[in-house]
């Protein structure tokens, strides 16, 4: 089976987030099986979910990672031309749910298997394939766990979301938080007797912006991402139910998206301590309002060192002399966080056309993924 045979079979798999996705692994875990590779399973709390990997090669011996995420983003409300749970091929690219993010890559990984078994591997190459990735990058956590107590950790990983096949050594390090603010209803007309949450909130909101356009103006800067500052960004707000009626009760969620030279956790303090002020006006006059701060998301920078042993191969695997740095969070933070494995990100398809209806990838970029694992493991059978 090539890369497009195995991604049709992988799209037919509604591996969105909110569901299981262990048919798709069922199906993963029998096509190695057929070529002699064991996979391990990692499964989440629930037992609906799980991570797998597997290994190929001498496991006394360092290798390199292949990782990429099983799960996709929902189809509801997009308009597709076509059914997005079956590939279809159109004008030198593959459509369907997931085929650039990025079971594209997974494909070519598996494609590559009966090579990797034929070629009798001197370096071992682990192939990894994880959950939630889509909703905060939570379920790659326990399979790092693992790895890191690993007797033998691997040197390297390719995480491949889509970059073009370009090298990417850096993204920046999220902070994500959903905000409660709770204070006290009434008629509009006696407004000053009640604690208006939602303009608590729009004054938090605009506390936000202020941070975010400071940074823009004064703060660190890395000319290598498309946005070379750190980014302050309000992505959701309820509050209300008609205009006569104060509102009571306001949610909002807002992040940060922060370069090397800035802390996300200083700026949110930011943003606590403006709250703490608030919330002393808000308690003059209703003794229990609340404003409460709830994890959303938190996903680790990733800052390779360009003269890095994985950045330098995977330049010349990808026959690259260039690397970049990219604005959109992946798991590859958490590979070098957690488990301690140097790591890159390089993957075929543009971010472009990720989380779209119509989602596509070209297949000459399928097949510049294949050239790039086929040339791993020549390298790793040398």
């Amino acid at each position: 089976m090539n890369s497009v045979s195995i991604l049709e079979h992988l799209v037919a798999f509604d591996t969105v987030s909110s569901k299981t996705n262990l048919p798709m692994l069922d199906w993963i875990e029998e096509y190695l099986s057929s070529h002699g590779v064991t996979a391990y399973r990692v499964p989440d709390e629930s037992g609906i979910k799980a991570s797998l990997y597997a290994q190929i090669g001498p496991p006394e011996k360092s290798g390199y990672v292949l990782s990429g995420h099983t799960d996709v983003v929902p189809v509801t409300g997009q308009d597709w031309s076509s059914d997005p749970f079956k590939l279809e091929t159109r004008e030198g690219k593959v459509f369907a749910r997931g085929t650039c993010d990025m079971k594209g890559f997974l494909a070519c990984m598996l494609a590559a298997v009966p090579d990797m078994v034929a070629a009798n591997l001197d370096t071992p190459l682990v192939l990894a394939f994880s959950y939630d990735e889509e909703v905060g990058c939570t379920g790659v956590r326990p399979m790092l766990a693992q790895m890191k107590n690993w007797s033998v950790r691997p040197k390297g990983c390719f995480v491949g979301e889509p970059t073009s096949m370009s090298v990417v050594v850096g993204h920046k390090q999220k902070l994500s938080k959903r905000v409660l603010l709770k204070g006290l209803t009434g008629h509009s007309s006696l407004a000053p007797q009640a604690v208006n949450a939602l303009e608590y909130a729009a004054r938090m909101v605009t506390t936000i912006s202020d941070i975010g356009r400071r940074l823009a103006e004064q703060g660190p800067r890395d000319e290598l991402y498309d946005v070379p500052h750190t980014t302050a960004h309000v992505g959701r707000m309820v509050s209300g139910t008609q205009l006569n009626i104060v509102p009571g009760d306001a949610e909002f969620d807002f992040e940060f998206r922060a370069v090397a030279g800035d802390d996300p956790y200083q700026l949110f303090g930011e943003v606590e301590q403006v709250a703490a002020s608030l919330l002393l006006e808000m308690q003059s006059v209703h003794a229990d309002a609340s404003i409460e701060f709830l994890p959303y998301s938190e996903i680790a920078g990733l800052d390779t060192a360009i003269d890095s042993e994985i950045a330098e191969l995977a330049k010349r695997l990808a026959r690259k002399n260039s690397h970049a740095k990219v604005a959109f969070s992946t798991e590859a933070g958490l590979f070098d966080e957690i488990a301690g494995v140097p790591t890159v990100v390089v993957g075929p398809g543009s971010i472009e056309q990720a989380h779209k209806a119509d989602e596509y990838i070209a297949l000459d970029q399928l097949e510049s993924c294949d050239r790039f694992i086929a040339a791993l493991v020549q390298h790793c059978s040398s």
